[in-house]
């Protein structure tokens, strides 16, 4: 072997040594945020979101998904479809709106999902009608086609534009196997201390306005489910799928605890939807996790297994 190929060689090993070198950080991150998929779920029943009864039920998750958009890299998306997975309806909440990347990480994540054994379809919301771009959001449903299907095209509450911040969506759905159409409001609210109640107090119209008695609100409501705006909409038949469950996250552990404010919920009118089980999902489950599971998101995903 002559010497310019002996030097050739070498500076080839270097060059290849130093780009491992270089990426590993990288890619271990992106095996340890993979190994983050959660193993169990936290439920306000002993019932797991994969119900005996899967296929007479409707699994619903809400998810804040923080920043939902060029945040994301393809492992975090990927992640989050592995969560998703075992639902039937997802409501996505803060999906970013001043940039294509929101709607384009969405409908990455529809990819991820039809790539785990199940057919899914999603619809993205217009950017909301928001005093300024930096409030501003993008709302999203996901569905699995062989259990739910979308009567309508899907749209922001025109109603309530003047009203929110950022208005509802509102999807009108049906089971794949029949039955009385049943509506999902999204929703994300202004910051708790801008006054919520002043904008939830409006959902109480809904039954009427949609003539329907299957309804779910679904989202971050910034406020808990003990606070007195609910009251209206409890003495026309709502209730809260989720209690004293706390579902955003800290930024660090303090005595093991990682949890902060029960802000995420699904309220749903008991006259035309029955539960089964509810809770969050536990993404972080020891202090260890939390700077990695906040890589996906401040907010755990919450469910409800329900007949309709």
């Amino acid at each position: 072997m002559n010497i310019k190929k002996i030097n050739y060689l070498f500076l080839l090993f270097l060059f290849t040594a130093f780009s491992c070198i270089s990426n590993s950080g990288k890619s271990a991150l992106a095996e340890q945020q993979l190994n983050l998929i959660p193993n169990k779920i936290e439920s306000s029943s002993n019932n797991s979101i994969t119900s005996q009864n899967q296929n007479e039920s409707l699994n619903i998750i809400s998810w804040n998904i923080q920043d939902l958009g060029r945040s994301k890299n393809d492992n975090e998306l990927h992640q989050i479809a592995q969560i998703l997975r075992n639902s039937d309806l997802v409501a996505i909440q803060e999906v970013v709106a001043k940039d294509p990347a929101g709607a384009q990480a969405v409908a990455k994540i529809a990819d991820e999902l039809n790539r785990m054994g199940n057919k899914w379809d999603y619809r993205v919301s217009d950017p909301t009608n928001s005093p300024s771009a930096y409030i501003s959001e993008r709302y999203a449903y996901l569905w699995k086609t062989s259990k739910v299907k979308l009567l309508n095209k899907a749209s922001l509450d025109k109603e309530l534009e003047n009203e929110c911040l950022r208005e509802p969506f509102i999807g009108k759905f049906q089971m794949k196997k029949g039955g009385e159409p049943f509506y999902v409001i999204n929703f994300h609210s202004r910051k708790f201390n801008d006054r919520p109640e002043e904008e939830i107090i409006h959902f109480k119209y809904y039954p009427e306005r949609l003539n329907s008695e299957r309804i779910l609100l679904a989202g971050d409501f910034n406020l808990n489910e003990k606070h007195n705006v609910w009251e209206n909409l409890y003495k026309i038949g709502f209730k809260p799928a989720l209690k004293d469950t706390k579902t955003t996250l800290k930024i660090k552990c303090k005595n093991g605890n990682y949890l902060n404010h029960s802000i995420d919920n699904i309220y749903f009118t008991q006259s035309g939807i029955k539960m089964i089980s509810s809770g969050s999902i536990d993404i972080v489950e020891n202090c260890g996790n939390l700077e990695k599971a906040r890589f996906l998101s401040d907010h755990l995903p919450v469910y409800l297994n329900c007949k309709l």
